[in-house]
């Protein structure tokens, strides 16, 4: 993603990712592996540990669905913090620019 340096454009930007943060499905932070046997399971950190989950074969597509909106949503996180601290770098910019006026 390449970052605008005038702070207008960073909030439209920033506001936009913003507006995107709706869950269209549960997210799911886990990943999904085939076992040896044919069957799926969803492999995921609880409390420090991996923890494995067998998935039953009729939820697998809402398995993956819900794992690529946690993709999903972590990717936009990511872009908004990064546009976040652009405007927060910007700020002192700006208000030279301004000379120092609000």
């Amino acid at each position: 993603m390449k970052i605008p340096t005038h702070p207008t454009l960073l909030r439209r930007m920033r506001d936009a990712r913003v507006k995107e943060l709706v869950a269209t499905c549960p997210p799911l932070a886990a990943s999904l592996g085939q076992q040896a046997s044919g069957g799926w399971h969803v492999t995921l950190k609880q409390a420090g540990k991996t923890r494995t989950v067998y998935v039953p074969a009729d939820l697998t597509e809402e398995v993956e669905a819900s794992i690529r909106e946690h993709r999903r949503i972590k990717r936009l996180l990511r872009e908004i913090t990064q546009l976040q601290l652009a405007l927060i770098r910007a700020h002192k910019t700006e208000q030279a620019r301004r000379g120092g006026r609000d």
